[in-house]
């Protein structure tokens, strides 16, 4: 099959009409899931590679990173992790240890004076460079989205949680200025994305549910978090970008307001937690959705169960747009191979509009 990527097709789908076929979206796929769908190494500075998987594997676009943290797992390789290391650790005898740069494991800011130290000037100089290498790589009709956001995550672990969930009631302050430096770093970002014309969209990743509700009180997410991804929105909005949210967990008590915010795209509606024919239903009229194949179901299921279950949502979810076919979360390395490999060719072999499934 002669796949031609088209960023056209996302558009579309998110004006909640159809395209010639309901588009694969992901945020993230490992590397080595790459390596073996063109059968050689693909590494995180082979940015050609990148370039040649995403349009042979059938996506209108490549998300490249842009923020402190990449999405997924926290890694060492991540600016907020480097600067950690090479900054703030450069004279403490932790700075040997394996983890001393890992914010899932250590915090950093718990009082007015740790803020007022934190190398913010350092922090706000992010890497554009892969944005510019890769506007020579790309194929006609394909596009790139900018991944960023972690405005919420990376808050609360540059605080540690606990900390910051108590400083939340005892010094509210503190959590808002923390907030605000986080934010003023991604939208300087912005303002270099929007002078890349073939940039066509901002991916915000930011977990902000368990599986059982939101991880702070609603209230605190409009008073602190939500403010900020709606000014991404309008901004997002102004310069013509759609404008995508990443979230894990049970989004149900959030999605008015994260309708409200001017989110265009939600991923990935968990599929441990969120039903994604209801959520269709009852939202799909103001918001598109991404995702829901498990990541489980990709780790343990068989062929068969993957592709069963990509055909229920290309059926239940993808009538009159607004949707596209991806993971739970993302392609992790343990998923298997055939697995990833049945959930892209079910949706490029049943999910041409009009859909007869």
């Amino acid at each position: 099959m002669d796949l031609k990527p088209d960023f056209g097709r996302i558009r579309k789908t998110v004006l909640h009409e159809e395209p010639d076929r309901v588009p694969l979206c992901e945020v993230l796929i490992e590397y080595p899931i790459q390596s073996q769908f063109l059968g050689r190494d693909v590494t995180a500075d082979d940015l050609e590679s990148q370039v040649e998987f995403w349009s042979k594997a059938g996506y209108d676009f490549i998300p490249l990173t842009v923020g402190m943290m990449t999405p997924g797992k926290v890694t060492q390789e991540s600016s907020i992790s480097k600067l950690i290391q090479e900054i703030m650790l450069a004279d403490s005898p932790d700075a040997d240890k394996d983890d001393a740069w890992n914010l899932e494991v250590h915090s950093f800011i718990k009082t007015r004076e740790d803020f007022e130290k934190f190398p913010w000037d350092i922090a706000s100089q992010l890497d554009f460079s892969s944005f510019y290498r890769v506007r020579e790589l790309l194929p006609e009709g394909m596009k790139v989205i900018a991944v960023s956001g972690k405005i919420f995550t990376l808050t609360w672990m540059l605080m540690g949680f606990n900390h910051f969930a108590i400083s939340l009631i005892m010094d509210e302050q503190l959590v808002a200025d923390v907030f605000r430096k986080v934010a003023e770093i991604q939208f300087a970002a912005l303002n270099e994305i929007f002078g890349l014309p073939y940039v066509e969209g901002v991916w915000v990743v930011d977990d902000l549910a368990f599986g059982t509700g939101p991880m702070i009180s609603p209230q605190a997410f409009r008073d602190h978090v939500f403010p900020w991804y709606r000014e991404i929105a309008h901004r997002c909005h102004k310069n013509n970008r759609i404008f995508f949210m990443h979230s894990d967990g049970n989004l149900t008590d959030l999605m008015e307001d994260v309708i409200d915010m001017g989110v265009d795209v939600l991923q990935p509606i968990d599929p441990t937690c969120m039903d994604i024919v209801k959520m269709k239903k009852e939202y799909g009229d103001r918001i598109s959705l991404v995702g829901n194949v498990a990541n489980e179901l990709l780790r343990s299921g068989t062929v068969e169960e993957v592709k069963e279950y990509t055909k229920f949502l290309l059926s239940k979810v993808a009538p009159g747009g607004g949707y596209c076919v991806g993971s739970g979360n993302s392609v992790p390395v343990w998923a298997k191979f055939e697995n990833y490999m049945a959930m892209r060719d079910t949706t490029l072999k049943h999910g041409f509009y009009p859909l007869t499934l």
